[in-house]
């Protein structure tokens, strides 16, 4: 199929697509006049592309998922090395709630200090506690579903 065919398929444009081939994530080959052609395989390729990027991931962090499906395997996430992706990105995401946290708790100090009857009372001071949630493998309690990120 042509650049246009794959971008109506997957919902993105063409300068993205042209994008995609130029960082190696996706291959055409070309037609004798030049056009790019795309294999029934790239579909599934941009498609993984595309959900990392929306789940918070950089492109380049899609490589591991995209080199794990053209490896044949069923899923982007199937190797190890996407695992490992995962996990990074995980510790990241762990890390900016944790400053999160702090900032907010530093900022409800400030309007105490500044104005001592618009805090909020100590219980409520800090509502986002994690309570281990953070680390907790799988679905929250009370969660139905997948514990995949991406599917």
């Amino acid at each position: 199929m042509r650049i246009g065919e794959l971008a109506e398929r997957t919902g993105v444009s063409t300068r993205s697509l042209r994008y995609y081939e130029q960082q190696g994530l996706i291959t055409a080959r070309r037609t004798a006049n030049g056009y790019r052609e795309y294999d029934e395989s790239d579909v599934r390729l941009v498609a993984e592309i595309r959900a990392l990027l929306a789940a918070g991931f950089a492109l380049e962090d899609a490589r591991p998922f995209v080199n794990c499906l053209r490896a044949g395997h069923p899923a982007g996430d199937a190797c190890p090395e996407s695992v490992a992706v995962y996990r990074r990105k995980l510790a990241e995401i762990d890390a900016e709630i944790h400053d999160l946290i702090r900032r907010r708790a530093d900022v409800a100090d400030q309007l105490a200090r500044a104005c001592p009857g618009c805090a909020l009372t100590r219980e409520h001071s800090n509502d986002h506690v994690d309570h281990g949630e953070l680390r907790r493998a799988g679905p929250r309690r009370g969660q139905t579903g997948p514990r995949r990120v991406l599917g």
